[in-house]
């Protein structure tokens, strides 16, 4: 029965031909340099261009094509399946239909599949799931260097039903993938609208400019025309318009610090409260929880924007959806007037100007002075409001479709396992007729 389907190396399975590729991208004096990537020529994708299992081509770095010309491997095929292996561990792919060419960086690896035997989705799910996902975390546990290599994958196992059960429980699982997907597209037009929104009003002035022309501010009745001035004055920020002001980010949030609490305080059992060191914890949108202490003294509130002001992630940021302590990698950002839209979009037009206060060549890092003394924009207060009104709900919509993504995502890793081990059969499937020796690959 389905429970008795066994666990097959990659080794072996690339010996059988049911995976009949393997490997990463170009390494020494093939490996791309800088000066070879420009705006035209071949996607090169690396572990960043992965993100929820979807895989972003179009905002991928592109390498010139005579260079590319050169280049004897690391080219993907439509259905490879995609596995992180270095600096960032265990995300996971599949290459969709394309025209032209798409090549990978040493980053990623490809497994190019015999889909007569193995099912491209199945196998991703696979490698998404908890028993793959837990292979690479003990690989890495034994390893000082932040990668998983190629020898190495090929010890990892997978369990390999027969092809139709396959399908069946990637048919299972890709619905609740779809369903994330479709939560991520929406999001990322919600927030593209808060953003266009901000741009428009906040940076690139259209409403002012339009009055000062004598014209009417595009989508904007009378009486919300009416908030915006009609002249600029100077500000240490460039011209603004007339009346508002340019403030401390302190004027308009307030900047904990973290402070960590002692190391031998933590635990991995969930006692005390959750607590954010770094990066590690970061999560696409809300935090991770991967430790806990009694012993933190400083806390972020949900609602707070959790900034990084230490080493080289120094400026990545998630939205607190709770109560969590705070270590000394990172600080609390709280809105002031429960203007989190606004407060959110000021740190995200701003942070490549917030950057460049960093010292430390090495270990960059971001000071309590350097953020809390940050130059911002402050609009007058009825325009504040505005904006918050009518971005609040867009806002509220992303959260509400990031915790349901987040759901899905725990129930697709749920499922996994019991649909492998027979206790749930997914629909349509002869799963339990089937019966499997322990010493019998479907391979």
């Amino acid at each position: 029965m389905a429970g008795e389907w066994p666990k097959v190396t990659i080794e072996s399975l690339l010996e059988s031909g049911a995976i009949t590729g393997h490997k990463d991208g170009n390494h020494g004096s093939d490996y791309p340099r800088v000066e070879e990537f420009g705006t035209s020529g071949v996607p090169f994708l690396t572990a960043k261009s992965l993100s929820e299992g979807r895989l972003d081509v179009d905002r991928a770095p592109r390498f010139a094509d005579d260079k590319a010309d050169r280049l004897h491997f690391g080219f993907l095929k439509p259905g490879d399946v995609l596995l992180s292996h270095n600096a960032t561990i265990g995300r996971v792919g599949i290459v969709p239909d394309f025209t032209g060419r798409l090549l990978i960086g040493t980053s990623l690896t490809y497994f190019r599949l015999d889909d007569s035997r193995i099912f491209p989705r199945y196998l991703a799910a696979y490698f998404s799931g908890a028993d793959f996902q837990n292979q690479l975390a003990a690989v890495m546990s034994h390893t000082t260097r932040n990668q998983i290599p190629i020898t190495a994958q090929r010890q990892l196992q997978i369990v390999l039903p027969p092809l139709a059960e396959q399908k069946a429980i990637a048919a299972v699982l890709g619905a609740l993938d779809d369903k994330i997907e479709l939560n991520r597209r929406m999001n990322a037009t919600l927030e593209a609208t808060a953003r266009a929104l901000f741009q428009s009003w906040f940076v690139d002035f259209d409403p002012v400019r339009a009055k000062l022309d004598g014209r009417k501010p595009d989508r904007l009745d009378k009486s919300t025309a009416a908030l915006f001035p009609a002249a600029f004055q100077d500000s240490p920020l460039g011209p603004i318009p007339k009346g508002w002001a340019v403030a401390r980010l302190d004027d308009i949030a307030s900047v904990m610090m973290g402070l960590s609490p002692d190391g031998d305080s933590y635990n991995s059992d969930g006692v005390g409260v959750p607590l954010i060191n770094g990066p590690m914890e970061f999560g696409d949108y809300f935090p991770v929880k991967t430790k806990w202490t009694q012993a933190s003294t400083r806390f972020a509130a949900e609602g707070d924007l959790i900034f990084c002001v230490r080493g080289s992630t120094t400026g990545r940021r998630v939205v607190s959806d709770g109560e969590y302590g705070i270590g000394r990698g990172v600080c609390a950002i709280r809105a002031k007037d429960r203007l989190d839209s606004l407060l959110y979009q000021t740190i995200n037009v701003g942070l490549e100007r917030l950057l460049e206060k960093t010292t430390g060549s090495v270990f960059p890092s971001l000071s309590a002075p350097d953020i809390k003394g940050f130059s911002v924009l402050k609009p007058n207060g009825d325009v504040q409001q505005l904006y918050e009104r009518t971005t609040k709900p867009m806002l509220q919509s992303i959260q509400q479709n990031h915790r349901q993504s987040h759901t899905l995502a725990t129930l697709r890793d749920t499922l996994l396992p019991k649909l492998l081990s027979g206790e749930i059969s997914p629909a349509g499937t002869s799963s339990a007729k089937h019966t499997k020796h322990s010493g019998e690959t479907s391979a």
